[in-house]
């Protein structure tokens, strides 16, 4: 007897596995996206700040490897964000997640054109929040994952979400087999999303010293850069952090801190990482789970091993 997938979201969706690859900028082109949909899960392009044609191009790219539903990310505060959410409407695409904002002004407009609207929360009161408002459901997403993150695990604030809101609540941060996603349907969760995960997929268009990075990580080989002078993000130790993270403490001991010195190194980091696999100026975004990724797989591979362990321990 194979346990039960339980969120009618992705049921609508026609998803054969309960996962959810990570919106990451950069790292979450049409291509992966499209080929975490056409295996059975669901794929979600990251836009960061893209302009609008370049979300488009991306679209595309992932209805050449699929024909199946796949979302796209978008930063809200991005200042091309009216123009990226006429190409979502315009280019049909069934699910909108969303991170650092608020959606409450386009979730209307979303729900009149069918597309679902799925926000990352960071806490439970955020959460309550996105319910009132009318989202379809929320990613609860622990501090353990990659790029920018709360402060709360995903162990304590899971639960603490699924209490509080009656719409469905994926899980994220931590998550990177079958073992974690059975640990988070235990949680409450009707869903679990990955990302760091998919990072070392043969899909993953990221450079190679990307990926190279994330399955040669040790358990303890991330840190959190803007602990001091906010904007928390959770990034692989690197040359790049070390000096970010000892720029922030130096600067904070000033009367007034440089925040454009700090914004100046932190510029264009995710992006050299990705694509040029920087590692000295490049920032790689990825979570703890990175220690316990040990070799690159397909897709395809990853969803059925995930998912069949899951079940194994489940059922």
């Amino acid at each position: 007897m194979s346990f039960e997938l339980k969120n009618p979201l992705f049921e609508k969706l026609g998803m054969k596995y309960p996962i959810i690859q990570g919106g990451m900028a950069w790292a979450g082109t049409g291509h992966l996206a499209g080929s975490v949909s056409e295996a059975g899960g669901l794929g979600i392009i990251g836009t960061g700040y893209w302009k609008a044609d370049k979300v488009r191009e991306e679209i595309h790219r992932a209805r050449e490897v699929t024909d199946k539903p796949f979302g796209v990310n978008v930063m809200l505060l991005s200042r091309h964000i009216r123009e990226v959410f006429d190409v979502i409407i315009e280019e049909g695409v069934k699910v909108v997640a969303t991170g650092a904002g608020d959606p409450s002004p386009f979730i209307e407009e979303l729900h009149s054109h069918d597309i679902f609207v799925i926000p990352v929360i960071p806490s439970v009161g955020l959460a309550k929040m996105m319910e009132k408002k009318g989202v379809d459901a929320v990613v609860a997403e622990g501090m353990e994952s990659g790029g920018h993150i709360g402060s709360l695990t995903t162990m304590t604030l899971v639960p603490q979400v699924v209490d509080a809101v009656d719409i469905p609540v994926i899980a994220a941060g931590g998550i990177g087999d079958g073992r974690g996603v059975a640990a988070a349907f235990m949680l409450g969760a009707s869903g679990v999303q990955m990302g760091t995960r998919f990072l070392a997929s043969e899909e993953s268009e990221v450079h190679d010293n990307f990926k190279n990075a994330v399955v040669k990580a040790k358990d303890i080989d991330t840190l959190i850069t803007g602990e001091i002078m906010g904007n928390r993000a959770r990034v692989l130790k690197t040359k790049m952090s070390k000096n970010f993270v000892k720029q922030e403490r130096i600067e904070i001991q000033k009367p007034k801190p440089d925040d454009d010195a700090i914004e100046d190194l932190e510029n264009g980091s995710l992006r050299r990482a990705v694509v040029d696999g920087d590692k000295t100026t490049g920032a790689f975004m990825a979570g703890q789970i990175s220690g316990l990724i040990t070799e690159l797989k397909p897709v395809a591979d990853i969803l059925e091993d995930t998912w069949s362990q899951a079940e194994d321990l489940l059922n």
